[in-house]
């Protein structure tokens, strides 16, 4: 199994970031090996894979490009670069880290992607970081950007609920969530990144990230000891084919959107993770939550910086109830 060395001071500095860039990767990953993990990711898919496809085909160098960076146990770092965690950047900005990477370098990134030989055109070519990056500027655009606002929603609804993990059970709790079977506390300071044979590294004193994306895929990344990121799965999917049914009668009382928010605090939840799941703006949410806690059908409680809602008893009775 592959791990890490942390220590204090990167637990001290460690922290939850969202980054269009790596929700780019994710995507560019998902649709070059398409295999859905949940029903949104499968709609998804289904309105995207064939126009990329057809991106792909019209320029068989970034093809072949493509499918060298994402190879079969390691992604090329140029691909992967990893975040400046400075605060959130935009994708114009990020886009740079892939664009300037230099040429001979991607091209012996390739080759530990591949696991081999770097296949001629791209062992000669000297434009590959441009190329790459023109692939992952289309996908930004053509199939992430649309969305993004939504997107944005649920990595930060996704950030709240771990972070209020982290408040309740510490570290060890908060990271042996993020990729079960994977990731994991292993004590005296070890983290278990990933169940590959890779030797262990040391990212003590440095800077931790921690980036969720959308699609169902992960990895690791590194710049030399000071920044370290581990790119995990979030929770929230992009539809929600599996929200809770609003009984009817509830809906008449309450109106479906406050309906709709009410049978979602059976676990307690932020207004952010409302927001992202019920698809309503900020302050729609906020409203129907003041309306519930003045009914007293709801209470919140303080987690670190999020405010979490859940059901009283009496809210419980009136969903359950309606079911």
């Amino acid at each position: 199994m592959g791990w890490w060395q942390i220590d204090a001071d990167a637990l001290a500095k460690s922290r939850f970031m969202v980054s269009p860039l790596t929700e780019t990767i994710a995507a560019l990953m998902a649709l070059n090996r398409p295999s859905a993990a949940d029903p949104g990711e499968r709609i998804w898919l289904g309105a995207h894979l064939s126009r990329y496809r057809a991106r792909l085909a019209h320029d068989p160098m970034d093809a072949l490009l493509v499918r060298a960076a994402i190879g079969p146990t390691w992604n090329a770092d140029f691909l992967t670069p990893t975040p400046l965690g400075d605060g959130e950047q935009g994708f114009g900005e990020e886009i740079a880290a892939v664009r300037d990477a230099d040429p001979a370098t991607a091209v012996a990134d390739l080759a530990l992607s591949l696991g081999g030989p770097v296949p001629e055109p791209l062992r000669s070519a000297v434009d590959l970081p441009e190329r790459m990056a023109a692939v992952l500027t289309w996908v930004w655009r053509e199939t992430v950007l649309p969305t993004w606002p939504r997107r944005r929603r649920i990595l930060e609804a996704d950030v709240v609920a771990r972070t209020a993990r982290l408040s309740q059970g510490g570290w060890a709790a908060a990271l042996d969530e993020l990729c079960p079977g994977k990731l994991r506390w292993l004590g005296d300071g070890r983290l278990q990144v990933n169940a590959r044979d890779y030797p262990p590294r040391s990212a003590e004193g440095g800077l931790l990230m921690f980036v969720p994306v959308t699609p169902s895929r992960g990895w690791v990344s590194w710049e030399g000891a000071e920044r370290s990121a581990i790119v995990y799965p979030c929770s929230g999917t992009l539809t929600e084919p599996d929200a809770p049914n609003v009984p009817e009668a509830l809906g008449v009382l309450l109106g479906t959107a406050r309906a709709g928010v009410l049978v979602r605090l059976e676990s307690p939840k932020s207004t952010s993770q409302l927001v992202a799941l019920t698809g309503q703006g900020l302050g729609s949410v906020g409203r129907h939550l003041k309306v519930l806690l003045d009914a007293r059908l709801v209470r919140r409680r303080r987690s670190g910086r999020s405010v979490l809602y859940y059901w009283t008893e009496a809210g419980e009775m009136l969903v359950r109830a309606q079911r």
